[in-house]
């Protein structure tokens, strides 16, 4: 037997040419295909990615609420900073950045 022969005769095996067909269909026809798994796993990468990050913002949050709960200095800066809460005699001023000029603007 020939080289080509053999190939020719492993080629139109049904069991080859089932296996084949099947693989073909599983890789690009069905609805789970191989492309649609890899953008699956790219969304799940990216979801565990946040998960990460508003784990690490709840730890955070959780710290300065016990900050806020422990100290009263720490209580006040965050009072005075945020809701710009002051004692009686004294006054605030909210200085605010200034826009930068329009350039299209006729002068």
């Amino acid at each position: 037997m020939t080289t080509f022969s053999l190939l020719r005769k492993l080629l139109f095996n049904r069991y080859v040419l089932a296996l084949a067909a099947f693989c073909t269909w599983v890789l690009f026809f069905d609805k789970n295909d191989f492309f649609t798994q890899r953008q699956r796993h790219a969304e799940l990468e990216e979801l565990n990615q946040k998960i990460a990050y508003y784990q690490q913002q709840i730890a955070q949050t959780q710290q300065e609420l016990r900050a806020l709960d422990n100290d009263p200095s720490t209580l006040e800066k965050y009072a005075r900073e945020k809701y710009f809460m002051k004692r009686p005699n004294e006054d605030i001023y909210v200085l605010q950045p200034q826009a930068p000029a329009d350039s299209t603007r006729p002068q």
